[in-house]
């Protein structure tokens, strides 16, 4: 199916933005110690689970699980109000397994949650109402005034000075999933939630059929032309969003791709990374810049090979923007930076 509007207009779950991700560690002393390196903020561990806030006003934006075996356990997003909740568990299809409205009781917060598996890869997602924000940090770096070759905004005898330390996370701001049908995807979510493609990739095939030789994929496909990845933001009418807050593409397995945090700047960014390099973390891709979103980017495995992203500067759109096609490319991830990775495309 080519993305578009969907094909069944139903009343839509109405969501405002994302709030949190959830992992689940293997080594959960490591990821934790990750974490904080990441540029997290600590808050508490109730149970097997540790909660980490950024300097916004989220209760928390990623947890971290003590598990037997790494596992992403879903994204949330806020939605508009408890009728929404509702709404979800009445109206999502039988085989999304949606829970009852619960209160959340062992985290930081509080307030109400559906939970929903994705009808065609059984991801977990979770939708959230009521929590209680708390008051937002200083993230402990300046608004900057840059000095340019013909416009000199930073007063005469002021100095740019920072401290090596880690990225300050602000807030979740988008993840990613590989999924194995994206039409389906695609429809499911464009038909029941408030999701509308900002950027869609095409690729200039047909179909996608991979057969395993001597360890490699051999692409077989003919040139038309299908829809293969998407960048969903919020449709909230006049009110500025993300580019995208939800992307996904189509692989032979179910994955998180990553989640990406928001930093400060792009001082703050850059010595996070030199920061995270530092501390031995393997570096994923990055720093670069994108080209849909725009943001500056900058990726990196965790201990159990999760990939975590900072980025700074992204664009903010409303309805009055077109989705924009695009043909599928390595070129046109990135504008400038390193070449892009052969394990970033998996």
């Amino acid at each position: 199916m080519a993305a578009g509007l969907p094909s069944n207009p139903l009343k839509k779950i109405q969501l405002v933005r994302p709030a949190h991700v959830w992992y689940k560690h293997k080594d959960i002393e490591a990821a934790k110690r990750f974490a904080a390196d990441f540029g997290f903020y600590e808050t508490e561990t109730i149970g097997k689970t540790t909660f980490f806030r950024g300097y916004g006003t989220e209760p928390f934006v990623l947890a971290l699980e003590a598990s037997d075996k790494p596992e992403f356990g879903g994204a949330a997003f806020v939605v508009e109000s408890e009728e929404d909740l509702v709404y979800a568990h009445q109206s999502l299809p039988k085989e999304c397994r949606a829970t009852e409205v619960h209160e959340l009781k062992d985290v930081p917060g509080g307030g109400k949650r559906v939970t929903f598996y994705d009808p065609v890869d059984g991801f977990p997602f979770h939708l959230v109402h009521g929590q209680t924000e708390v008051e937002r940090r200083d993230p402990g770096f300046p608004v900057l005034k840059f000095n340019y070759p013909n416009e000199k905004n930073r007063e005469p005898n002021k100095f740019q000075r920072f401290e090596k330390r880690p990225a300050p996370v602000h807030k979740l701001g988008h993840f990613g999933m590989c999924v194995t049908n994206f039409a389906k995807c695609y429809e499911f979510y464009s038909t029941y939630f408030n999701f509308h493609p900002s950027e869609v990739r095409i690729l200039r095939m047909k179909r996608l059929l991979a057969e395993r030789l001597t360890n490699s994929f051999q692409l077989v496909h003919n040139d038309e032309g299908v829809d293969v990845t998407v960048f969903f933001r919020l449709d909230r009418g006049k009110e500025f969003v993300d580019h995208h807050c939800f992307f996904f593409f189509e692989g032979p397995k179910m994955h998180v791709h990553h989640s990406s945090f928001e930093t400060h700047d792009f001082d703050a960014q850059v010595l996070g990374h030199d920061w995270l390099r530092h501390q031995g973390y393997t570096n994923c891709w990055g720093v670069g810049r994108h080209v849909m979103g725009s943001q500056i980017f900058d990726y990196w495995f965790d201990p159990s090979n999760f990939i975590l992203e900072h980025y700074v500067d992204g664009d903010l759109l409303d309805m009055n923007e077109p989705t924009h096609h695009n043909k599928a490319a390595p070129d046109n991830l990135h504008v400038w930076g390193p070449e892009v990775p052969p394990t970033f495309l998996q």
